[in-house]
């Protein structure tokens, strides 16, 4: 099959013919039909996390199982489905205790899922390999979804949404009624005011630099906007809080200075949701006896909390009721043979998200 493959980080991928294998036991393998460039993959791509070269990366896809290893129950060659780089054992403790997205059974990503026509091992990036015609993955990284869901949408799916939305539903449990300040207008920060719209929020701040983004914020149900530049940010977010600041302050964007001023606009008992992923190494300060003498929470949120087969249909239930914007979300569509300019174009501010559109699956 073709794939498109990193051999030098921060050059262009190289679409060349790579071998998938066939899937072994408790996986699939699936035609993909569309895979969106995520922020995660332009890091890797970047060399800013760790991984090993040559690499095939792209996490967010969707497409039709064409194979099905030994033991795999409840799927079927030629369903339709959301393909994630959440792979869960079902066996260590965070699996048992309801988190898979915290699965400690780690996947050897040069394993051999991916190869070189002379044999060379080719990691499969975010144990996905997905900027490629198939990907070979565990069944547990897969949720059906209905036929009639445009892939491009359901690429979507596959982590942009789930990240967002999951912060503020499963990671934060916003409650009705709560306020929310946004700390970025991007992909998945337009999905955490989804979420916390969806959750009940009464009163939804969203942040950001770039005017274009904030008139966004609103078309997804912000209920106010502010420049992430202005002179006293804090007094603004206090104003609308009655002079309380926010119950959930969500940072969606790897921003160290946006980490950093995040605490300020918690109210006392707050909480602020860390989302965004800056780049190995960075950091932030924290004065303990503030977070102490204000009972705030600083709390993580990884992949949204999501439980793919759970999350994922669910999420399909509110697009088709018209609560979830999903097509409001492509920026625009690119052929596999532009996919470098398709990832070029990601590096703008104003990129929601770009979708590869496949040949093989429509």
């Amino acid at each position: 099959m073709k794939a498109a493959v990193c051999r030098a980080f921060g050059q262009p991928l190289t679409i060349e013919e790579v071998v998938l294998r066939p899937p072994g036991p408790g996986e699939v393998r699936v035609s993909v039909g569309a895979v969106a460039i995520c922020h995660s993959d332009l890091g890797y791509l970047d060399g800013i996390w760790h991984s090993q070269l040559p690499a095939v990366y792209g996490h967010e896809a969707a497409g039709r199982i064409t194979a099905l290893g030994d033991g795999v129950r409840g799927l079927a060659i030629g369903d339709a489905v959301v393909v994630t780089m959440i792979r869960a054992c079902g066996q260590c403790r965070p699996c048992v205790l309801g988190k898979p997205f915290l699965c400690t059974a780690r996947h050897d990503r040069l394993s051999g899922v991916l190869t070189e026509p002379d044999g060379g091992v080719i990691e499969q990036g975010l144990d996905t390999g997905a900027f490629a015609e198939a990907v070979t993955v565990h069944a547990s990284q897969v949720a059906r979804v209905p036929d009639d869901l445009p892939m491009e949408l359901g690429a979507l799916l596959a982590c942009g949404v789930i990240t967002g939305t999951g912060a503020a539903i499963n990671t934060a449990q916003v409650e009705p009624g709560s306020h929310c300040v946004i700390i970025g207008a991007g992909g998945v920060g337009l999905n955490a005011i989804q979420g916390a719209r969806l959750a009940g929020a009464s009163r939804i701040i969203a942040i950001d630099l770039a005017e274009e983004k904030l008139a966004a914020a609103r078309e997804f149900g912000a209920t106010d906007v502010l420049q992430a530049d202005m002179k006293g940010l804090r007094r603004a977010v206090m104003a609308l809080t009655d002079g309380q600041g926010a119950d959930y302050v969500f940072v969606t964007v790897g921003v160290i200075s946006a980490y950093q001023g995040a605490p300020a606009l918690a109210a006392k008992g707050g909480t602020v949701v860390m989302v965004g992923m800056p780049p190995s190494g960075a950091r932030m300060e924290v004065e303990p006896v503030i977070v102490a003498a204000t009972a705030q929470t600083l709390k993580g949120s990884f992949m949204g909390g999501t439980v793919v087969q759970r999350d994922i249909p669910y999420l399909v239930d509110l697009w088709r009721q018209g609560r979830l914007k999903l097509e409001d979300l492509i920026t625009a569509r690119y052929a596999f043979d532009d996919i470098n300019q398709a990832i070029a174009d990601a590096r703008g501010g104003a990129v929601r998200r770009n979708v590869i559109i496949m040949d093989a699956v429509q």
